[in-house]
């Protein structure tokens, strides 16, 4: 018979694409995970996985297989949350895929209120590419997803969490810092630093400006980045100017390591989505996470900017 524990490691492995990865996330060594797989291997005597140097891919019997492992995985979270809740327990994991820098930022402070309530709870975010977040989603890897962009799938429910706000930052010898504001025009000779094509910062900057008659083309791009707090500390050393989300920028703009710029005619908003798989068989804790989150967004918008209202404008 099967061991749950082989299946929890081929499963990880499936997802991860790298044993490595997978070790990690399973708190194992990289062997033992290999000889998880080589057992299961060996026991039917067929190829689970193709090794590509570090990494790894499914067979076709390893593809054959992954939607029954699933099943089984979370029947047995669905058996384990049944039997806790007798006591009236609410434990187990929570597991969040991310694809926004806003949300890597919301996400503590909306999980440290969940686990207030919820103690034995263990939230764990991973943070992947907005594609990744929908496909894992889809082959129900993940429970929940946090997206910059409304998703429009029969299968999946998707729900406004946060409305964000982007700031255009400066460093604070820029001639903007002193005086605070600029016109969307005065972009066209500044040196900018952005972020990389189809991130959500990147789409609600270019629709804004789109407004002001203004193309990425336009633009005098000095660098591109894919991550949003590498631009706050390029704008710090002052490669050149960026947009970016108030969240990211709120530690750096409280110490005067960068200036808040006023845009005149500018209000760069994007709402933030979170997401689930509606054929999804939720634990106990999955649902209370929904309906909390449900119950807490309003409260989650005031307190967040209420805590950002006093960071200095140039």
């Amino acid at each position: 018979m099967v061991e749950l524990s082989s299946l929890r490691v081929f499963l990880t492995a499936a997802e991860e694409k790298n044993f490595s990865r997978a070790a990690e996330r399973l708190h194992m060594s990289q062997s033992a995970v290999s000889q998880n797989i080589q057992g299961l291997e060996q026991a039917y005597g067929t190829e689970l996985f193709i090794r590509c140097g570090r990494t790894v891919v499914l067979s076709e019997a390893g593809q054959a297989i992954l939607p029954m492992v699933r099943e089984v995985i979370n029947s047995a979270r669905l058996l384990e949350d049944t039997l806790l809740s007798v006591n009236n327990r609410v434990c187990g994991e929570l597991l969040i895929g991310c694809s926004t820098s806003a949300g890597k930022y919301l996400l503590p402070t909306l999980l440290s209120e969940f686990q207030k309530q919820y103690p034995a709870v263990l939230p764990r975010v991973k943070v992947m590419s907005r594609d990744g977040v929908m496909e894992r989603l889809l082959n129900h890897s993940i429970p929940f997803g946090i997206s910059s962009r409304q998703v429009e799938h029969r299968d999946l429910e998707c729900e406004p969490l946060f409305e964000d706000r982007i700031a255009l930052i400066v460093p604070p010898n820029h001639p903007w810092a002193e005086f605070g504001h600029a016109l969307p025009s005065d972009l066209l000779d500044q040196s900018i630093i952005s972020r990389e094509e189809g991130s959500g910062t990147y789409d609600t900057v270019l629709e804004g400006l789109k407004h002001h008659s203004i193309t990425r083309d336009m633009l005098r791009v000095a660098m591109e980045l894919g991550n949003a707090e590498a631009i706050e500390m390029a704008v710090e050393r002052g490669v050149g100017i960026a947009f970016v989300s108030e969240m990211v920028a709120a530690s750096a703009l409280a110490l005067n390591r960068v200036k808040k710029v006023e845009m005149s005619g500018l209000d760069l908003r994007r709402t933030i989505y979170i997401v689930r798989h509606v054929d999804c068989a939720f634990t106990r804790a999955q649902k209370l996470f929904w309906e909390f989150v449900h119950a807490q967004r309003g409260r989650l918008n005031t307190e967040i900017w209420d805590s950002l209202v006093n960071i200095p404008v140039a």
